[in-house]
């Protein structure tokens, strides 16, 4: 604990010495000179301060909390709300600072409150995280004022809580416009752009206007003497796989966001999608060993426990070991399943690591490889260059692109769907891939 001055105690002190120095005693031979008078005053402060501050009120009479959410997602608002409860018998004048990150993003992380006599105080302020990750929240600093405030107690007191910052989740109304469209449509659930009709067996009806002249059942057509089709829907309890990479090459930034931040998005929608519409999903997230694994599951709170596995994730500065992580995947995941690879398409990096490991995946699962774009790489290959550098940009991005190319025809040759999205759309662009998938019976 620390005995302190005040603001109280520097004013007093400075208008003190002003009032010495603008009036000086003098006219007798036994007068101070002014230097000392002012020594003199600012020691009799200086006491009067410590024995204001020792025999003032203790920072044990206060019971302190802190209360906020156990979860918020980056960009998203929240609030810190700091209760004080004294027990003086004095209305106490007290200074709290707590230890938010700057990442947390508050609107305050120091306050002044008074606090009545045996009375409680709470104090709050809005959070709104930039960085997703654990916070531990240890300590709070305290400061109360004496009785005539020239001195103060200042003391750290132990409070631990622990705030987690889930990844941010762009793509939530994409999500749910899909799972949305996919529940309006009348024969089971179909992809968001409308194709298929799905694979498992539902009923006979009769023929209606808008129904596939291919789905016609002639043989109940014959025996009900009018025209009678089938009606099918999607199968349920399928299983997807989102397989994260989390290596040197997410670490890369695309539209001022780490790639993997752009695969975390991804992977949100995908689980919020797929459960919701009856399938299992699980996650895999990998750089040279595997870091998480949630088993798939259609669970209300699948999207939750995702989202718990990926937030303290933060990419390996290492080449990730594609082929230790796919036998994982074959290990655990024997049944067939969409897996959905989000990663870059780094040629060099696909062809030292993915295309040698894809093999094991392919001949049992269905495979989805997904990426995102670097827009600024597309607004060099097609800007007008102006000088000798900008030229050299623009050969240097053509032929990015072009590898780029390679690269998904590659991935193509050995059975993968390739998605290669735009930043914003990889969520989006793999939903889809997904759906069609599940519509068309390829799940």
């Amino acid at each position: 604990m620390n005995l302190l001055p005040t603001r109280r105690l520097a004013l007093l002190a400075v208008a003190v010495a002003a009032a010495l120095l603008a009036f000086p005693l003098t006219g007798r031979a036994d007068d101070l000179p002014v230097w000392a008078a002012v020594a003199a005053v600012t020691a009799v402060l200086v006491v009067l301060a410590l024995l204001d501050a020792g025999i003032g009120t203790r920072p044990g009479q206060l019971v302190l909390e802190r209360r906020h959410p156990p979860v918020l997602e980056v960009g998203r608002e929240g609030q810190v709300t700091w209760v004080l409860r004294s027990d003086a018998r004095r209305r106490l004048k007290v200074t709290v600072a707590d230890e938010l990150a700057p990442s947390l993003g508050a609107g305050a992380r120091r306050f002044d409150v008074s606090i009545p006599a045996g009375d409680v105080a709470r104090v709050a302020t809005r959070i709104r995280p930039t960085r997703r990750g654990r916070f531990e929240l240890d300590r709070l600093t305290i400061r109360i004022d004496g009785r005539l405030g020239l001195g103060a107690r200042q003391r750290s007191v132990p409070l631990a809580t622990v705030l987690r910052v889930h990844p941010a989740f762009p793509s939530r109304e994409e999500a749910e416009i899909r799972i949305r469209r996919a529940r309006i449509l009348e024969v089971g659930l179909r992809s968001a752009r409308g194709l298929g009709g799905g694979t498992e067996f539902e009923q006979l009806r009769e023929y209606g206007p808008d129904d596939e002249f291919r789905r016609i059942d002639w043989t109940a057509t014959a025996r009900a003497g009018k025209p009678i089709v089938r009606t099918y829907r999607a199968e349920r309890n399928q299983s997807v796989v989102v397989v994260l990479d989390n290596g040197r090459i997410m670490a890369g930034r695309v539209a001022d966001v780490p790639r993997v931040e752009h695969a975390m998005d991804a992977a949100l929608m995908l689980t919020a999608v797929s459960t919701r519409l009856g399938d299992r999903c699980g996650l895999v997230a990998f750089d040279r060993r595997v870091r998480a694994v949630v088993p798939p599951a259609r669970h209300s709170d699948q999207l939750s426990r995702v989202s718990e596995a990926l937030y303290r994730l933060e990419p390996e500065l290492a080449e990730s070991d594609y082929t230790g992580a796919f036998a994982e995947v074959v290990a655990r995941f024997r049944r067939r399943a969409m897996l959905v690879v989000l990663t870059d398409l780094n040629e060099q990096a696909v062809a030292d690591s993915v295309l040698p490991a894809l093999p094991l995946i392919t001949r049992t699962h269905l495979v989805v490889v997904a990426a995102v774009q670097d827009p600024q790489v597309l607004r060099w290959a097609h800007r007008r260059p102006t000088d000798a550098e900008e030229a050299f940009r623009q050969v240097a991005a053509l032929q990015a692109l072009e590898d780029r190319r390679r690269t998904t025809a590659r991935l193509r040759a050995l059975g993968a769907t390739v998605v290669d999205a735009a930043p914003g759309r990889l969520g989006v662009e793999v939903t889809d891939a997904y759906l069609l998938a599940k519509s068309t019976g390829r799940l």
